[in-house]
């Protein structure tokens, strides 16, 4: 399979743990190169026990790469963090050093909603992070489901829209949504209809934008670029 037409499955049943990462590159040029050297480095070293896929995005604005890596569990995890040569790193960063590597961030998965099956096909990515005032693993929970409860009473929901992964972070302080879209464009149109972002407004709506101890959120637009999974290393 071509490298560049690989999109994770985002529901897989053996995923226990999402790392999510967001590097800073500034340029088109050196985002390109950033996003080609991540998947080079896996070439030269041995693919982690419990890995089950690595892809990187490029933001349509051309300033920055992001990672979404998934993983079986906790046990996994710690066992790359000990055993994960320097060099991988290393090579990464020699080769483009103007890299400017963003919180890690470990996440689970929550809650999704899906359109993928009526054979419709994501051409931009939307990640929405949003940040509370502290570890709240119940408000975290309440606040996604405050966003289906909108989305499901909404007489106008945005067209557009392929699907929503929502996460919570294990520190009990983040939600990340993995949101599918048609295209960049139809982001961009639902974000210009009526109401306060996406969502036509309402009593609902307004509780999502408003909830309490929500401290801030970050909207960016991405396109699939790499992948890679255990059966892609030879």
């Amino acid at each position: 399979m071509d490298e560049t037409t690989i999109m994770p499955d985002l529901t897989r049943p053996d995923v226990g743990l999402v790392w999510a990462s967001e590097w800073h590159v500034g340029s088109a040029e050196a985002q390109r190169r950033a996003a080609d050297a991540a998947m080079t480095a896996w070439d030269g070293a041995p693919w982690p026990e419990g890995l089950l896929s690595h892809t990187v995005l490029l933001s349509t604005d051309g300033t920055s790469v992001a990672h979404y890596s998934q993983w079986t569990g906790r046990d996994a995890v710690t066992a790359f963090r000990r055993t994960d040569p320097p060099g991988r790193v290393d090579g990464i960063l020699a080769a483009v050093p103007e890299i400017d590597r963003r919180q890690l961030v470990e996440y689970e998965l929550y809650r999704s909603m899906s359109t993928r099956d009526e054979g419709r096909v994501p051409g931009c990515v939307v990640l929405v992070e949003v940040e509370f005032d502290g570890p709240d693993p119940a408000r975290q929970r309440a606040w996604i489901d405050a966003v289906f409860e909108a989305l499901e009473t909404d007489p106008h929901p945005p067209s557009g829209g392929i699907s929503g992964h929502f996460h919570v972070s294990t520190d009990g302080t983040r939600v990340l949504n993995f949101a599918e879209w048609e295209s960049e464009q139809a982001h961009i149109d639902a974000l210009a209809a009526p109401g306060d972002g996406v969502g036509s407004g309402g009593s609902r709506w307004h509780r999502v934008q408003n909830y309490p101890g929500l401290l801030r959120s970050r909207v960016t637009r991405y396109r699939y670029h790499r992948a890679r999974r255990p059966a892609d290393i030879t």
